[in-house]
């Protein structure tokens, strides 16, 4: 299985970007999938997730002003970020709880996001 992270890129302060991750391989469904970031000098936060059925959880930074969804049958997961602010610059990992011919939690590559006028 992997998960293939995009959309990361250089946006002004107020502006949006819109992250895509896209699982592959012998997947039979994916339970929760979320985002992540590490931003410089910190730890990894959780940032949004979303279950199978589409219940969602979301840091209270980033409340109001993100929002995650999914599309099942694509196995592909989406993260709208508006509103953007410099501390929302990190690098965004997707994760999945993936069920399928070997199971387990998955990690994407990352991808930057830059918040910088």
């Amino acid at each position: 299985v992997q998960l293939q992270a995009s959309g990361g890129g250089l946006v002004q302060p107020g502006g949006s970007l819109r992250l895509r991750c896209v699982a592959s391989g012998s997947i039979f469904s994916i339970n929760v999938m979320g985002w992540y970031r590490r931003a410089p000098g910190k730890l990894r936060e959780l940032v949004a997730t979303i279950t199978s059925g589409g219940g969602t959880r979301y840091a209270d930074s980033v409340k109001g002003r993100f929002t995650i969804s999914r599309d099942n049958a694509k196995n592909t997961g989406y993260l709208q970020m508006n509103s953007l602010k410099p501390e929302d610059t990190a690098v965004y990992y997707c994760n999945a709880d993936v069920i399928g011919i070997v199971p387990g939690n998955y990690w994407g590559q990352g991808t930057l996001v830059t918040v910088s006028s």
